[in-house]
């Protein structure tokens, strides 16, 4: 029994000596945690055979275009609005609310822009499953239309003739007419006075409930609705916002007038000048004789009279010798609509909005106050907005004064040529798009079990694909950084462009290589291997902070034999060259050796990245995922993790998003 107790202590003693020296690798210890954790839970999904764990499609898009140049943007589109939180303002009747404001991000989801060259522009492109419907925005010399199309078997077909406005010139003076609008939900928009076709042009800084044009800078002015009441320009040639000042008032009604160039604003009873460039206040004028001084709007009519509109309908406003703005009331009766907005076209039909959800488009009689419903619900001609207009003004494109510049010389005009000065560049593509991230999370134990927490290497990035005016791709950046690193291992992180040969990359810059077992070529490509293999870093920890990973080919090449990012990701685990491990059913790369040749414990019996209890080593998703805490499984920390996967995808294809009930925020990263 001595004996016995003596050997106990014995072996304790040594067990503490040897982790409190630090004998054992910091990786080793790693895996032993990881180990313990496995064998304590017991995670097991029955996924349909097959079942490749993807939340992305690729989409082919088809435009066919023979008309005339034209310029197309293209969004991933959704419905869904989301909340932007609450916001307090004074809405249009004066009264002071709080409420959740929801916003649409559809224009924040920008996936490529393109001319069409010999009359057809065809890009691939990734989308998250749960998008089956993409916006299609064609611009013409500033003149827009647009068509929401759906995905039908894996693609989008387009013909201009679908969505081309039926606008011409109908003034003696050959100018088209465009109606910009915004609303309080910060939306910025225009509508076709020929067709009523609606058209998103931007979002906003700041929901607001006023818009002026200076035709001749081509710059629109909104004063935001909310404190400090920003005074916002945007460019209409630059698709751009800046903020000119905060004016601290805020109201309905404002126009620009050509004869001084100055913003007229109105509140109440009120009338105010502004400098445009600067904000500053530098007239207050009293209006007398408004019978209700709610809502409404300003507009001069090309003769320089300037009209009024509040909730009691429309005024003419004359200046008296007191400097008082006397009104006279135009419409007789009162109207059984709030107007909140007016603008004159180039044929001095002066045209309102009604204070609805979805509001009406009305055009009256300045003479006689006598109007119609135009566009929208009441006008029952099929063209309900289902939005709000705060406020309209009118956009005038002149047919003998378009801006034909193309500095460079490619055949895209300088105002829709995202590089203007450089021959070789003309458009962008984005994946997941203009602004949004994507995430490729890895388990580090392959082919052993994972904890499944996809915190071991999760890396987010950005792919833009540089094209040229025929729309080829000349280059790509790959903006990428480490977002969760809970590997004890030293892993290297890289993808296979499966569709290139090393010999069709010119140069990569940008990687980081420090740990010595990533061999390249002379144009930074991997070394031995058949397809094009681009090594991002041997030490994720390399790359904790943004990195820019620069390619660029020998010749141009389309999206389809590039291929769609993130194209075949995977990480190299422990300076292991040989043992790669990548997205369920993707192939190694020729300096990768299969499951099947390893020796002890695994779980890829079948090499296909997919473990025996159903779980993959690596998952990607377009979207900036929050990876769950260190030791947290993925099915405890998204909810419908398991549903989604165990459907083959069929159910919670949105199961990573922010959405209720979706997320166990205590057991996910920030």
């Amino acid at each position: 029994m001595e004996n016995a107790i003596r050997n106990f202590f014995n072996f304790s003693f040594t067990v503490l000596l040897l982790y409190g020296c630090n004998f054992s690798s910091p990786e080793e210890i790693n895996v032993i945690d990881k180990i313990d954790v496995i064998d304590e839970t017991s995670n097991k999904l029955e996924i349909p055979t097959g079942f490749d764990f993807s939340t992305h499609h690729e989409v082919t898009i088809n435009i066919i275009d023979n008309l005339n140049y034209a310029k197309y943007d293209v969004y991933a589109y959704s419905e869904e609005l989301y909340d932007a939180g609450t916001e307090t303002f004074e809405n249009e009747s004066g009264e002071t609310v709080t409420e959740t404001v929801y916003k649409s991000d559809v224009l924040d989801k920008l996936i490529f822009s393109g001319v069409p060259s010999n009359g057809v522009l065809k890009q691939t492109i990734n989308l998250p499953k749960f998008y089956n419907k993409v916006y299609i925005r064609r611009s013409e010399q500033q003149g827009f239309s647009s068509s929401i199309k759906d995905i039908v078997n894996q693609e989008v077909n387009y013909n201009s003739s679908e969505g081309k406005s039926a606008t011409k010139s109908k003034s003696a003076n050959n100018v088209t007419d465009y109606l910009y609008c915004v609303n309080g939900s910060g939306q910025l928009f225009q509508v076709d006075p020929l067709s009523g076709a609606l058209t998103d042009l931007s979002s906003m800084p700041m929901g607001s409930y006023t818009c002026a044009i200076d035709q001749e800078k081509k710059e629109l002015y909104s004063i935001g609705r909310s404190s400090p009441h920003p005074l916002m320009k945007y460019s209409i040639m630059n698709n751009t916002w800046e903020t000119v000042a905060n004016l601290g008032i805020g109201g309905p009604r404002l126009d620009f007038n050509v004869t001084d160039g100055l913003l007229y604003f109105s509140k109440t009873d009120k009338l105010y000048t502004f400098d445009p460039s600067t904000g500053a206040n530098l007239n207050t004028w009293n209006i007398v004789g408004l019978h209700n001084t709610s809502g409404g709007d300003l507009a001069f009519a090309e003769d320089g009279t300037l009209f009024l509109c509040s909730f009691s309908g429309l005024y003419r406003l004359e200046l008296d010798g007191s400097n008082n703005y006397q009104s006279t009331r135009i419409s007789a009766d009162n109207l059984p609509f709030k107007p909140t907005s007016m603008t004159f076209d180039s044929n001095q039909e002066l045209w309102l909005a009604d204070n609805s959800n979805s509001s009406d488009l009305i055009i009256m009689d300045t003479q006689t106050g006598g109007w119609k419903y135009n566009y929208g619900a009441n006008a029952a001609n099929n063209t309900d907005f289902g939005r709000a207009i705060n406020d309209l003004t009118t956009f005038r494109v002149y047919a003998d004064n378009i801006d034909q510049t193309d500095t460079d010389g490619d055949g895209i005009l300088d105002q829709d040529d995202a590089y203007p000065e450089d021959p070789e560049v003309a458009f962008e593509f984005f994946t997941p798009s203009k602004y949004g991230k994507g995430t490729i999370a890895f388990e580090d134990l392959w082919p052993s079990k994972g904890d499944y927490d996809f915190n071991d290497a999760a890396l987010s990035y950005q792919a833009i694909a540089f094209l040229n005016a025929e729309n080829l791709a000349v280059g790509l950046n790959f903006v990428c950084n480490i977002k969760a690193n809970g590997a004890g291992y030293t892993n290297g992180i890289g993808f296979e462009i499966e569709g290139l040969t090393p010999a069709q990359i010119e140069s990569v810059t940008g990687p980081v290589l420090t740990q010595n077992f990533i061999n390249v070529n002379a144009n930074g490509t991997e070394a031995n291997q058949d397809n094009a293999v681009i090594i991002l870093a041997d030490d994720v920890d390399n790359i904790l902070t943004e990195t820019t990973i620069s390619i660029r080919f020998t010749q141009p090449i389309s999206s389809a034999d590039l291929g769609v990012a993130p194209f075949n990701p995977f990480i190299i685990v422990n300076k292991e060259r040989e043992k790669e491990i990548h997205l369920p059913y993707k192939n190694i790369t020729n300096l990768g050796v299969q499951s099947l040749d390893f020796n002890g414990v695994n779980k890829d019996s079948d090499g296909n990245f997919i473990s025996d209890n159903g779980f993959p080593w690596a998952i990607s998703i377009i979207h900036d995922f929050k990876v769950p805490k260190e030791k947290v499984a993925i099915t405890e920390a998204y909810n419908f993790f398991s549903t989604w996967a165990e459907s083959g995808g069929a159910n919670f294809s949105d199961w990573y998003k922010d959405n209720p009930g979706h997320r166990n925020l205590d057991k996910i990263n920030d």
